[in-house]
C-alpha cells in the first residue's frame, strides 16, 4: 500500500513540474478512497493569456461589434422609413387641402350669403318688429313665417361638402368704445377687482381709447408704454378687437376671458394645501370683460338678446331685476329660444316686468332697443374628413337687401 501512495506522489510531482497550460487536476490523485487502478482523465485548462484564449476573445468581440453595427443599421433604416412615411402623409394632406381650397372658399361664402339672406329677410317679417333668440337667425324654434319655410342653418349639403351657420348679434353686449367711466368701473367690479385697483384699470382703458396723450389721474398714455419692453404707444383710438385690451396697463388674460376659461385644472397629484395656496395667490374673477363688451356694435343694447349681466351693466338696474327681465322674455317654459318666448316689441313693454318702475323704464329707453344691427357669423365647412371655419361680421341697415360684410377671416 505504501508503494502505491509513493507512486501517486511521484506522478503528482511530475505533473506539477509540467507546463501550466497542460497541468491536470490533482483531485483523483489525492483521493485515496478511489480506485487507483482506473485511469485518471485530466481536463485541460487554458490560461487567460494563452494564444488560444486570445483568439477566442477576439472572435467574441468581433461578433459583438457586428451585432451592434447591424442594430445601428436597422435603427437608421427604421428612422428613414418612418420619416418617409410621415413626409408622404404630410404631402398627401397638403395635396388634399390644395385640392379642396376652392371648395372650402365657395362653401364658406355660401354660408355667409345664407346668413345675409336670413338676417335681411327678418326685416320683412312685419309681425315681428324685433330681433329675438327664438327666430331662425339665432337658432330659435319659432319659425312660422313663410319666408323661412324649408330653410335650415345646420348641415346644409352643397357640392362636395356641408356647412353650418351660427349667427350671434353683437348688440347683446355693450360697445366698449362708447362705454363711459361709470360703466367701466361697474364692469371691473363685476369681474371681481378690488376697489383699490378699479380706478387705475378703468382710467387706463379710457386713456387707451381717447385721442389725446393726457393721462387721467390713475391712467396711462404712451409715456408709460414706451418704457416697457417691448415698447409701444397708446392706440388713442377705438378698439378693433377686444384682445387689444391685453396691451392696456392692468388688464390680464384672466380679467378679459375669465379665470375658468384659461386656467388649466390642477394635476391629480396636487394636494389640498397646494390648492389652497394657489387659490390665495392667484385671484379668481367671477365674470369676464369679454362676456360684457364688444368693440363692434350699434349704440343700443338689444333688450331681447342681452344677458342679465349686460342688462345690469348697461342700465344700472339691480341684478335681480335684470334676471326678472330675462325670465319674462323666456315665457312659460323659462327656456329662451323656444316657441313660447315673449320678446319685447318695444322698450316700453318693460313695464310688464314686475318690480320695474316708470323711472327705470324711462332710463332703459336711453340704452336699450329691440333690434340688432351687427352680427357675427361663423360658418363651419366640412369636406370629407377636413373642417374649417369662416368668421364674418355683418352690418344690417334698415333695408332687407342692405346687409354688408365688414370683416371676413378663416380660422
Amino acid at each position: 500500500m505504501s508503494h502505491r501512495v509513493a507512486a501517486h506522489r511521484r506522478v503528482a510531482r511530475r505533473f506539477e513540474s509540467a507546463s501550466p497550460s497542460t497541468r491536470p487536476f490533482r483531485a483523483n490523485l489525492e483521493a485515496g478512497n478511489r480506485d487507483s487502478t482506473k485511469p485518471t482523465r485530466a481536463r485541460t485548462v487554458r490560461a487567460p493569456d494563452s494564444p488560444a484564449m486570445k483568439s477566442l476573445h477576439l472572435r467574441r468581440e468581433s461578433r459583438g461589434v457586428a451585432l451592434v453595427i447591424v442594430l445601428l443599421v436597422v435603427t437608421v433604416l427604421i428612422l428613414l422609413a418612418g420619416g418617409f412615411a410621415l413626409s408622404m402623409k404630410v404631402e398627401t394632406t397638403l395635396a388634399r387641402h390644395a385640392t379642396h381650397d376652392a371648395d372650402f372658399e365657395w362653401l364658406g361664402r355660401s354660408g355667409v350669403e345664407l346668413a345675409r339672406y336670413v338676417i335681411g329677410q327678418q326685416l320683412n317679417v312685419t309681425s315681428e318688429p324685433f330681433d329675438s333668440l327664438n327666430q331662425l337667425w339665432a337658432g330659435g324654434q319659432n319659425i312660422t313665417n313663410e319666408l323661412f319655410q324649408g330653410i335650415t342653418l345646420d348641415d346644409v349639403r352643397l357640392g362636395p361638402g356641408t356647412f353650418s351657420v351660427k349667427i350671434v348679434d353683437l348688440e347683446r353686449k355693450v360697445n366698449i368704445n362708447t362705454a363711459d367711466e361709470t360703466v367701466l368701473r361697474l364692469a371691473l367690479g363685476l369681474v371681481g377687482l378690488d376697489a383699490g385697483t378699479i380706478p387705475g384699470v378703468a382710467d387706463s382703458i379710457l386713456d387707451w381709447i381717447d385721442v389725446d396723450e393726457f393721462p387721467r389721474s390713475s391712467g396711462a398714455e404712451s409715456e408709460y408704454y414706451l418704457g416697457l419692453t417691448p415698447a409701444y404707444s397708446s392706440k388713442n383710438g377705438p378698439l378693433d378687437m377686444l384682445s387689444e385690451l391685453l396691451l392696456v396697463r392692468g388688464v390680464t388674460p384672466d380679467m378679459l376671458y375669465g379665470s375658468a376659461a384659461i386656467r388649466p385644472p390642477p394635476p391629480v397629484s396636487t394636494t389640498s394645501r397646494e390648492l389652497t395656496m394657489r387659490n390665495k395667490l392667484a385671484p379668481v374673477y367671477t365674470n369676464a370683460l369679454a362676456d360684457m363688451f364688444t368693440p363692434l356694435s350699434a349704440r343700443f343694447v338689444n333688450l331681447n338678446t342681452a344677458s342679465p349681466l349686460v342688462l345690469h351693466l348697461a342700465s344700472g338696474v339691480e341684478m335681480s331685476l335684470a334676471e326678472s327681465i330675462v325670465r319674462y322674455r323666456a315665457g312659460p317654459d323659462a327656456v329662451e329660444g323656444t316657441s313660447d318666448d315673449i320678446p319685447f316689441r318695444r322698450v316700453a313693454e318693460l313695464m310688464n316686468v314686475p318690480g320695474l318702475g316708470r323711472q327705470a323704464v324711462s332710463n332703459a329707453g336711453r340704452v336699450f332697443s329691440v333690434r340688432s344691427a351687427t352680427f357675427q357669423v361663423k360658418v363651419t365647412v366640412k369636406i370629407g374628413g377636413d373642417q374649417r371655419e369662416l368668421v364674418s361680421i355683418l352690418l344690417r341697415n334698415n333695408a332687407p337687401g342692405d346687409v354688408r360684410v365688414l370683416l371676413q377671416v378663416w380660422n
